[in-house]
């Protein structure tokens, strides 16, 4: 990407781990609950329920739910190859990529998020929403491989906070 646009946004993180760890915690719903999500569930495309220990394939459907969220996110998986890429569909139309590279001890994790529709409630809601949203869910993924710490609040419910979302910062 040579410019910055409201239809698509990169972020970018470095974290000390290896491929297999950072892969299941993009990839399986233990992984990605450990870090991530209160609740997440895959359906294979034949309509079995995956185990928290399945990875995820092309053709899944899912279902997620987060802390301090009543909502649920919904969508598909798109690909993963079972090593370093996956790319899911998210936030309606949208497509999250995620791409882990080994760089030394690091892995340069890459998260792309695009189809973003440009209309003033997706800019604010979906482009300012979820890149803040992915900003601090990179961080906390950092955190808990390397710290083993999580940063996101599970003591205080922030539900009844009609703004919690956007000024909360570890939602």
């Amino acid at each position: 990407m040579s410019t910055l646009s409201f239809d698509s946004f990169t972020k970018k993180i470095y974290i000390k781990t290896n491929l297999e760890k950072i892969y299941w915690s993009w990839c399986t719903a233990d992984g990605i609950t450990s870090w991530f999500l209160s609740n997440a569930s895959y359906t294979s495309s034949g309509g079995r329920l995956k185990s928290g220990t399945d990875e995820i394939a092309e053709g899944d459907s899912y279902i997620w739910e987060w802390h301090n969220w009543d909502g649920q996110e919904k969508g598909k998986v798109i690909q993963a190859n079972g090593k370093d890429f996956l790319e899911i569909t998210f936030a309606g139309l949208c497509h999250v990529s995620i791409s882990m590279e080994v760089q030394g001890k690091y892995i340069l994790l890459t998260l792309r998020q695009y189809n973003i529709p440009t209309d003033d409630n997706s800019k604010l809601n979906i482009h300012y929403g979820c890149s803040n949203g992915w900003t601090f869910w990179l961080a906390n993924l950092k955190a808990y491989l390397e710290h083993g710490i999580l940063l996101n609040e599970t003591e205080f419910d922030l539900r009844a906070i009609p703004l919690a979302g956007f000024e909360f910062v570890n939602m």
